[in-house]
């Protein structure tokens, strides 16, 4: 499919028809597309057939000895769709730029290239996931043991590095390893160096989560040796300290800006229209103490009550009851608090409803 698609574009691009050419050619993108997005998939298989498959192995070793594939491997072919993308995405986008707006291809021309730069941060970002996927995986065989899982949907790998752990004691501050994430600090220990299988691993100490931190820098505390920075969370408290200032500087930048990154994804949930009206309110009517209704409310059908039964809500639960002449004003205080909140899940029905208070 791709060689028919180059073959048809370089055809118009030979008789110098670039803009008809990426014209015709862009709409057929998706395949692309779909190529990129199976492209790690692809590379998986291939390795696993040549690992397990005899036949396959001698098969392609035979092909790869035609002429045409200049003593290239499969493996090398498979990315070149890839890095074509890219190498359209410039051309047209210099061509775009030295290309008069008056000129007949130019509407062509940047239609084409928002269609390729699509396709190519697609790639873009299908790299960056494949490269955070294997930082993550790296990380979890440093980690001893499987009970800190780190493979977790949209957690992202940031950095990690050694630092000093300053006690709330005054005893000396001792070397911890730190891998943050996106959404995560990790606190671990390196296993001792005589195990005969965990002496390059990791032993996690605790997990913090990054939605409840706050992180600030400690002045005065290391005379320019270095820096101290902190971290507070909801039940614990960090003192983290590097006789690098660059390297403090940095963890304290990295920090700030996961933790601002992951504040800032807040949930916004939209008010529905019935809770955007005007909460009923408690107002005295001159000395009977009555119940001022917005006229809506006026026209609403009475609870019908059962002869003989009594509702748990007392008086208040009923939609025509008025409070008694003699109620204190503590009462009619606590009904005000209940009133103003907003009415929301209305009991709806066929032209009427009622509202419990």
């Amino acid at each position: 499919m791709f060689g028919a698609l180059s073959r048809t574009l370089l055809a118009h691009l030979e008789e110098g028809n670039v803009g008809l050419g990426f014209e015709q050619f862009c709409p057929h993108l998706h395949f692309y597309i779909t190529y990129v997005d199976n492209f790690q998939t692809a590379k998986k298989v291939l390795m696993m057939q040549l690992k397990k498959n005899k036949a396959f192995r001698r098969f392609k070793k035979l092909q790869e000895s035609r002429p045409e594939f200049h003593k290239q491997q499969l493996e090398d072919l498979l990315p070149l769709p890839l890095q074509r993308i890219q190498q359209y995405k410039h051309f047209l986008r210099d061509l775009t730029e030295n290309t008069s707006p008056d000129n007949p291809e130019f509407q062509q021309l940047s239609s084409a290239v928002a269609a390729v730069s699509e396709v190519a941060q697609r790639i873009q970002d299908n790299a960056r996931s494949h490269e955070n996927h294997l930082q993550l995986r790296r990380v979890q065989k440093l980690l001893k043991g499987r009970t800190t899982r780190l493979l977790a949907p949209g957690r992202w790998y940031i950095r990690e590095g050694c630092l000093k752990m300053v006690p709330s004691k005054g005893t000396e501050a001792k070397p911890k390893m730190f891998f943050l994430f996106s959404d995560i600090l990790v606190q671990a220990k390196l296993c001792s160096s005589i195990h005969p299988t965990n002496g390059n691993k990791f032993t996690c100490q605790r997990v913090y989560p990054l939605r409840e931190c706050t992180v600030d820098k400690v002045f005065g505390h290391t005379k320019s040796q270095g820096g101290l920075i902190s971290l507070t969370f909801a039940q614990a408290k960090l003192l983290l300290m590097s006789s690098d200032q660059e390297n403090i500087n940095d963890w304290y930048r990295s920090l700030c800006l996961a933790i601002g990154q992951l504040k800032s994804k807040t949930t916004v949930v939209h008010r529905r229209e019935e809770l955007l009206r005007t909460p009923l309110r408690i107002a005295a009517d001159g000395q009977n103490g009555q119940v001022a209704s917005p006229p809506a409310a006026r026209r609403k059908r009475p609870m019908v009550r059962e002869a003989g039964t009594e509702s748990s809500e007392g008086p208040s639960s009923s939609c025509s009851s008025q409070p008694p002449a003699a109620e204190s004003a503590n009462g009619a205080s606590k009904r005000m608090k209940l009133s103003e909140a907003p009415t929301a899940r209305l009991q709806k029905s066929s032209g009427s409803s009622c509202i419990i208070l």
